[in-house]
């Protein structure tokens, strides 16, 4: 780890001036993913700027809306009540987010703000059609995702708060590497009165995205066996040590069937 200078604000506009006021400076949510990164020597920041204590942790539900603070962890997303009542299929997959020490430090912030092409919480964000809400402006998640590790947020911007509207039907599956429980593929699916929105995350090369097909399929029919048929072009898709392409593609259409088959 190289050396750095260690920063705890005490308000939000000060968080922003310091990230602002040094290129290299890099905010730190739950440090789950930045941590280890620093450990190995992959990132030189020269300042860490600590999020903890502004403020920015809890959830409410009004309106049809679920809003989550940034810093609010998986742990307390998934025990939430209001979250399971509202939309279980977000408490179930923020449960399922690596181990219980991650649960516990990891934050909903942090793990949108980095965008791993791996990572659960983008494919709720991106099919539930959520919103990131900022200390300067609000961002639709179609805009929001601009590929691998890549985000629509500027340099003095942080997430404050995600709001995701309840939809009538909504789960996720995933197929988690073994080790780090990282989804090889995940398939978010949600039914809304005016259709049907899936995301899949794991598998494709710019990180997640939408399955325009299965929306169609599952707009016509929200059922397994709409999607059951729906091919996936394994092109655009990851091939590692994991898992190929081509299966990932075809594990794009069983997760997204067990998906159906649960929210339903």
């Amino acid at each position: 780890m190289y050396d750095f200078t260690y920063l705890k604000p005490s308000t939000l506009p000060e968080a922003v001036s310091l990230l602002s006021s040094d290129t290299e400076a890099k905010a730190l949510a739950g440090g789950m993913t930045f941590i280890p990164v620093l450990k190995q020597r992959l990132a030189r920041p020269t300042k860490l700027v600590d999020l903890a204590g502004l403020g920015l942790s809890g959830i409410s539900v009004a309106g049809g809306k679920v809003r989550i603070a940034a810093m609010t962890t998986h742990m307390t997303v998934a025990d939430s009540p209001d979250v399971q009542k509202a939309i279980p299929a977000l408490a179930k997959l923020a449960g399922g987010i690596g181990d219980k020490e991650v649960r516990h430090r990891g934050t909903i912030g942090g793990s949108l703000a980095n965008n791993d092409p791996s990572a659960c919480y983008p494919s709720a964000v991106l099919a539930l059609g959520a919103t990131i809400l900022t200390n300067k402006r609000i961002i639709a998640a179609d805009d929001y995702f601009q590929g691998m590790f890549a985000t629509a947020l500027e340099p003095d911007e942080l997430i404050t708060a995600v709001e995701f509207p309840v939809p009538e039907k909504a789960a996720y599956m995933k197929f988690p590497n073994p080790a780090s429980r990282y989804a090889i593929v995940g398939v978010f699916v949600a039914k809304f009165p005016t259709g049907a929105r899936v995301a899949v995350t794991g598998a494709g090369q710019s990180g997640v995205f939408r399955h325009a097909a299965m929306e169609e399929a599952l707009g016509k029919s929200f059922s397994p066996e709409a999607v059951g048929n729906v091919p996936t072009d394994a092109e655009n898709l990851n091939s590692d040590i994991h898992a190929s392409a081509e299966y990932r593609a075809h594990l794009i259409g069983v997760m997204a069937r067990r998906a159906v088959a649960a929210a339903g």
